[in-house]
């Protein structure tokens, strides 16, 4: 297969980690905190995970001069790449596969294929060197595939118990969010209830960053998907302040937290940047919302720059109280009358027959909506019938919003200006870029320290790295207990145990240092070009860790 040259230059790169697994394996041992306990809903969890539920938090340390010998063991792994793609993913395979082969030379990795779908339909493949050689520090989840399937019917998990012998496997490390690592749970207590020896990692890629907690400090791939963004960010803003006449609004990824919307920003220095939870609690109305934008606006006018940036995350609407309550009303309203107005030929039609079924708050707002927008919300539902939140072009509806709101003011005489829009939305754009070197040094660690736990007789736990806005050499491994990131959710009418999202934090400090400039930034041109990604060249320039962590960690942007 032809390769770029960036991806012949990236095979040689040797990603960094943590000093003590660079040891002689055989010297590391763990060392056990204090039993855990759940986020919530202690007493239901613990019933439900008899088996993994309280273990203790673990740190990889270097060993007391006795010998380790379960790291020398032969093992046959197995492992799964589950949910969307994330930078560093075949990297967290790579150093799983390191860590086996200098374990023991004779132990064997297998992918399943296509997500947890290949463990549930025994679907597989060896990983050899060949294979691991030709996707080390790259993008894509392209080595094994993934997918969205959940192990949950007792058929599932029956079928990923007979593959796992099949294959004669002794452990199964699953590369996932919060949904993927809490199935990862519920497969460790599964299969040590049906008195199965075999045990389940997991390990915590996202790029929304949501899977995040004091143990948790970043999953991989956040840092290269925001990175892409920023440079993409930058680029555009430069256009705008070059051209002089348009103002970008720019949709991000991150339907439940507003962790990209954050780092962009700082990296960025955009015009407008929302941040969803903010949005929430200070229970902005979508008018409220769309009164921010138009002040820029009317301030960079009279300063003479009638161009800006304004930055959205991708699940804003869902925050803004109004229209969540309408998307609750119309997801009932939908399911109600699923029959009648499949019967009906056109969306005009669709809107006259709920109007008349909604509240008149929501009714009054879905009228108020651009043409587009309300017919997204009208007929774009997922199989559910619920409205597709994510499918939104939130970026259009403010747009639409904010030209009208000014053309009112023209017409009063309050502002004289001309503003002319063009929208973005920005995914699928970093979801597979070539990883950072942050990137791909995490997942390498990430999976080193996921063979030290599988190694040692763990099951239950997620592979973790702290210690993240250091050096690599100073990263301190180690494994945090599945169940104590859980909580108990409503979900398809039961309650169901979830490991919890973690949204962006008002009170701390990245969301601070936005907040102190944010003003400044609406009125003035300050915007920020961070380029593109850079893979060679000084520390400084090149292993730099997401933003984020270095306030969250150090206090200081």
């Amino acid at each position: 297969m032809e390769v770029s040259a960036l991806q012949h230059a990236r095979y040689r790169y040797q990603p960094q980690f943590p000093g003590v697994l660079s040891q002689e394996l055989t010297t590391i041992a763990l060392s056990p905190g204090a039993p855990t306990e759940s986020i919530a809903d202690q007493t239901d969890l613990k019933a439900l995970f008899k088996h993994t539920y309280g273990t203790p938090l673990i740190t990889v340390v270097s060993g007391t001069g006795k010998r380790n010998e379960t790291l020398g063991r032969q093992l046959t792994l197995g492992v799964i790449l589950s949910g969307g793609q994330a930078p560093g993913g075949h990297n967290v395979i790579a150093g799983l596969y390191d860590g086996l082969k200098r374990g023991n030379p004779r132990s064997r990795l297998y992918g399943l294929l296509g997500g947890p779908s290949g463990l549930i339909e025994s679907k597989s493949r060896e990983l050899t060197d060949a294979v691991i050689d030709a996707y080390r520090n790259t993008g894509g989840f392209d080595m094994i595939g993934s997918g969205r399937t959940k192990i949950e019917t007792p058929e599932q998990f029956a079928a990923s118990l007979a593959t796992a012998k099949k294959l004669r496997l002794d452990a199964v490390l699953i590369i996932g969010g919060d949904d993927s690592n809490t199935n990862a749970a519920l497969l460790a207590e599964y299969f040590l209830n049906q008195g199965s020896p075999i045990q389940v990692i997991g390990c915590p890629k996202t790029i929304d960053g949501d899977l995040k907690n004091e143990h948790i400090q970043i999953s991989f791939g956040f840092d290269t998907a925001v990175k892409t963004y920023s440079e993409l960010i930058g680029n555009i803003a430069r256009d705008a302040n070059s051209a002089k006449k348009y103002w970008h609004f720019i949709k991000l990824m991150g339907r439940s937290a507003s962790h990209i919307a954050l780092e962009c920003a700082l990296k960025t220095h955009p015009n407008v940047c929302f941040i969803s939870e903010e949005v929430a609690v200070k229970k902005w109305s979508l008018s409220q919302v769309v009164d921010q934008i138009c002040a820029s606006v009317l301030k960079r006018w009279e300063n003479k720059e009638p161009f800006g940036v304004v930055l959205i995350p991708e699940g804003l609407v869902e925050f803004i109280p109004e229209m969540k309550r309408l998307i609750l009303e119309l997801n009932d309203t939908l399911a109600a009358y699923e029959g009648e107005l499949a019967a009906l030929p056109n969306w005009t039609e669709h809107l006259a027959f709920l109007g008349t079924r909604l509240s008149p708050t929501a009714r009054e707002l879905l009228e108020s909506l651009p043409p587009t927008i309300a017919r997204e919300l009208l007929m774009d539902r997922d199989p559910h019938g619920n409205v597709q939140v994510s499918r939104i072009e939130t970026e259009k509806l403010l747009m639409g919003m904010v030209e009208k709101r000014l053309s009112r003011l023209k017409q009063q005489g309050l502002y004289t200006g001309k503003f002319s829009a063009l929208g973005h939305f920005f995914g699928y754009e970093g979801r597979a870029a070539f990883p950072s070197n942050f990137d791909a040094n995490y997942g390498y660690s990430l999976g080193l320290t996921a063979f030290v736990l599988i190694a040692s007789g763990l099951t239950g736990y997620m592979a973790c790295v702290k210690n993240l806005a250091a050096p690599a050499e100073a990263w301190i491994p180690g494994g945090v207990p599945l169940t104590m990131m859980m909580h108990l959710e409503q979900r398809h009418g039961a309650k169901k145990p979830v490991i919890q999202k973690a949204l962006v934090d008002l009170a701390a400090a990245p969301f601070k240092a936005f907040a102190a400039v944010r003003d400044t930034w609406a009125c003035t041109t300050g915007f920020l070009f961070p380029g593109g990604i850079q893979y060679f060249g000084p520390a400084e320039l090149c292993d730099k860790p997401p933003q984020i962590l270095e306030l969250e960690q150090q206090g200081s942007i």
